[in-house]
């Protein structure tokens, strides 16, 4: 599960991290304490099996106003505490210009499941900028988002 949907993605739940960043960690100091807190190898990981990778807000590549499409996420088991989820189609675009192998495999689950849609992510990522121009065409060619316009 995804904070944004409750849907059950089995290509998308294989991993066993979460990338967190504090907002306003311009510095990646909170990313640093997240990572020797709770990240790879840590106590954390081997007591509950997963760990979490801090990164700052300008580790991904994600399309603009993607602040104000996050998705706040609470439930029971969070005792109260809210984390902001990167909107799916942020996430995926996100994914796929990363184009690790464990990415493809996410991007495409998400497709296959029409969990993203198709126009959406064109748009959005016609709306990044700074991405290399063959970068941007293999995020089309390569995760199957067709361009409807030809």
């Amino acid at each position: 599960m995804h904070g944004t949907t409750y849907a059950v993605i089995p290509k998308a739940e294989r991993s066993i991290d979460v990338d967190i960043s504090a907002l306003k960690d311009n510095d990646g100091t909170n990313a640093d304490l997240i990572d020797g807190s709770i990240g790879e190898l840590s106590i954390f990981q081997e007591t509950f099996g997963y760990y979490a990778q801090g990164v700052t807000p300008d580790t991904a590549i994600l399309p603009a106003g993607w602040r104000n499409r996050l998705v706040t996420y609470e439930s029971h088991a969070t005792n109260g505490v809210k984390a902001l989820c990167l909107e799916l189609h942020g996430l995926w675009l996100s994914k796929a210009i990363a184009n690790r192998e464990k990415d493809r495999k996410f991007c495409t689950a998400l497709l296959d499941r029409n969990l993203v849609n198709r126009k959406i992510l064109r748009t959005r990522l016609n709306k990044i900028r700074g991405i290399a121009p063959e970068v941007k065409q293999h995020v089309l060619q390569t995760t199957v988002v067709p361009d409807t316009n030809h």
